[in-house]
């Protein structure tokens, strides 16, 4: 006679769907780009991972878990083509053009990863334990930049990254790709063309 005793992985003794949690992290980010964190609920997130609301809890403590393992999911996957990026620039040039091509067409890529982005700021912002997440996030964002700039340049690189992603993301009228070539040049400088244009420090006295 089979046990009635549940083992790990399943529940009264039957196998769960394997992919159930993976479902439930990706309707949840579904539904938070749709109507944000505050209209986040169990309720809606399993209707859209199409399971019974039950096993919700099973797989999550509760909706602080749930959302904290879909930002991560978001963040991560967010920073894997950045990181792909900078990791297949071979020289100078080649990483600057890496750099333009993520704030052109790889950040904020749709709507919903702006959304994401800015549910997830506003939430770090309000809330120390999620900002975790951000720090992992930038921290790969800057060693990323960093296999080609020194740590000054890559952290500079990032907040360029950040501020003109969001400004050509929300702003009405369509910008120029060259304006972002033209700010990272000035940024991200060879280092023989920075020390020939290095101011030169004043004589003392």
């Amino acid at each position: 006679m089979a046990s009635d005793v549940a083992v790990p992985g399943t529940r009264r003794g039957r196998r769960n769907d394997p992919e159930r949690r993976d479902r439930i992290i990706d309707a949840c980010l579904d539904v938070i780009a749709e109507a944000g964190v505050a209209g986040t609920s169990h309720r809606k997130v399993a209707e859209a991972a199409g399971v019974p609301l039950g096993s919700m809890t099973y797989y999550f403590a509760g909706m602080d878990d749930l959302l904290h393992e879909a930002f991560t999911r978001f963040a991560v996957t967010g920073s894997e083509q950045f990181v792909r990026r900078m990791s297949d620039a071979a020289d100078h040039d080649s990483a600057r053009a890496a750099v333009v091509a993520i704030i052109t067409e790889d950040v904020f890529g749709s709507a919903r990863d702006l959304v994401l982005t800015h549910e997830l700021y506003t939430l770090a912002a309000r809330r120390a334990e999620y900002r975790t997440i951000t720090s992992a996030w930038m921290a790969r964002s800057r060693a990323a930049l960093e296999l080609h700039f020194d740590p000054e340049t890559a952290r500079q690189l990032d907040a360029l990254i950040e501020g003109l992603t969001i400004h050509r993301a929300l702003d009405a009228e369509t910008r120029d790709a060259a304006e972002v070539v033209r700010a990272v040049e000035r940024i991200a400088v060879p280092v023989r063309t920075a020390a020939l244009i290095a101011p030169t420090p004043l004589p003392e006295g």
